[in-house]
């Protein structure tokens, strides 16, 4: 009881330690040590955006101009050992809430290659979802188009779960599939009474990518290198969950498999090009045509070596389309150019975007953006 004690106070005291420490210090997270393979960082991160369209606003009259924090996050992650480690992250909550948790887990390394994931995090899926908003080309909520897993995964694509993640070949392999509550927005567990309701089947997830030359470490990935790596990957992700597409009328099969792939190459001309590009087809059973169909995405990035100022220039343009068997389909193509000032710490873009939708009023925007992460 006293070694449980003093253990605690000590794992207090770190915590106090680090939200003591100024931003500018943290670094996109700062870490006490307090002994052998014990460890705990925090840090905080945050996106801001301001959007000027032709989309009406609530009136239904003017064009629409709003700010908005789309993103502020809380990250802390431990280590008990060279064997247990962990992370608990926040994201302000969509709801008007402050915060909600969206990564809550336990990873155990139980060989040098493969580790054991379980709690709450991303489950497997097609690299735009893994790297997210903060680690994209461009940045920001790109991925909403074409890469849907938010509409089965849970909340941004988190999931309450097991997964075992590993590499092979050295590297070159890297691998990861596990099993999931497959919290949806098409599985409603609370419907009323005399309601039909789904089948309680875990959702299935897996992903393979094959690192042909730069080797790419970790589960959650990353979009863009920004020209520090060569890179050319190819990944393949599925996932399928029986009965995981419920309707008040009918129960369906859900599943989704994408391909995914992206070169990087330094030294190209005085900078550093990225090329992804990525394919999807989501299935419902024929429950919810709107969210079934196939989906395309392609993005081209060009990063200058030369800082002008504070940081360097990164132009690029991405393309996405959903075609889903409603029959309304989506496409946008955005044109911009991010300055990057400390890598994924501290970005500002600027971008102008256009939206098409059957049926529906062409969409043009001018967006500008920022990132921070301390």
């Amino acid at each position: 009881m006293m070694t449980f004690r003093l253990n605690k106070s000590i794992l207090s005291a770190a915590v106090i330690a680090a939200c003591s420490i100024p931003a500018y210090n943290a670094n996109a997270g700062g870490t006490i040590n307090f002994g052998d393979d014990q460890s705990i960082s925090i840090g905080f991160g945050a996106r801001g955006s301001f959007t000027g369209s032709n989309a009406p606003n609530s009136d239904g009259t003017s064009n629409t101009n709003n700010f908005s924090l789309d993103s502020a996050r809380i990250y802390l992650s431990g280590s008990l050992n060279q064997y247990i480690k962990g992370m608990l992250n926040t994201e302000k909550d969509i709801a008007g809430k402050p915060s909600q948790v969206i990564d809550g887990n336990v990873q155990l390394a139980v060989l040098p290659e493969v580790t054991i994931w379980a709690g709450r995090f991303l489950s497997p899926s097609d690299r735009a979802n893994m790297a997210g908003p903060y680690y994209s080309l461009g940045g920001g909520y790109w991925s909403g188009i074409a890469s849907r897993y938010g509409f089965n995964g849970g909340y941004i694509g988190r999931d309450d779960g097991v997964a075992v993640v590993g590499t092979a070949l050295d590297g070159v392999v890297n691998y990861s599939i596990g099993a999931f509550e497959g919290n949806t927005e098409f599985k409603l567990d609370n419907f009323a009474a005399g309601v039909r309701k789904g089948s309680d089947d875990l959702m299935y997830a897996g992903r393979v990518q094959l690192d042909f030359w730069d080797k790419e470490p970790g589960y959650y990935g990353t979009g863009n290198y920004l020209g520090g790596k060569d890179i050319l990957a190819v990944g393949i992700a599925g996932r399928q969950q029986g009965g995981g597409a419920v309707s008040t009328t009918a129960t369906g099969d859900y599943s989704s498999y994408s391909i995914d792939f992206l070169l990087e190459k330094k030294d190209v001309g005085p900078g550093a090009i990225s090329l992804e590009a990525a394919y999807y087809d989501y299935d419902t059973g024929g429950v919810f045509l709107g969210e079934q169909g196939k989906a395309y995405s392609a993005g081209a990035g060009y990063i200058f070596n030369d800082k002008v100022g504070w940081g360097q220039f990164q132009p690029y343009v991405r393309f996405q389309k959903f075609q889903p068997d409603s029959g309304i389909d989506d496409k946008r193509t955005d044109l911009g150019s991010a300055y990057i000032i400390d890598g994924y710490n501290a970005q500002l873009s600027g971008y102008y975007s256009h939206e098409e939708k059957t049926a529906s009023k062409d969409i043009n925007a001018i967006n500008v953006a920022m990132q921070f992460q301390f």
